[in-house]
């Protein structure tokens, strides 16, 4: 865990508790997602090559279902396509990783 902002006992007794919250919800999200079959894979870039899933890949995993179980439905429920669905779910990668 990186160091906080703050710096009083106080901000930081409320914050850490919070943050360690969230990186245990994300975390079993992703066990969940990956118990359904879903594949979590590395992300990686020309110039840096990872061979273990860090946090950064989970949060992005669990972002990118988030999303796409939200917006990708609702483009087949109405009817409405803004984009093909192929250049939806490659925006929806990308999104995930910048976010």
């Amino acid at each position: 865990m990186e160091t906080q902002r703050q710096w009083t006992d106080k901000a930081v007794a409320r914050s850490t508790p919070a943050l360690m919250g969230l990186f245990s919800i994300v975390c079993l999200m992703a066990l969940r997602l990956i118990s359904t079959g879903k594949e979590l894979i590395p992300q990686t870039t020309a110039w840096y090559q990872k061979q273990e899933v860090t946090f950064s890949d989970v949060l992005t995993f669990v972002r990118r279902y988030i999303w796409a179980d939200k917006y990708v439905k609702s483009t087949h429920n109405n009817g409405y396509v803004l984009f093909p669905v192929q250049k939806w779910e490659a925006i929806l990668d990308i999104l995930a990783m910048a976010a």
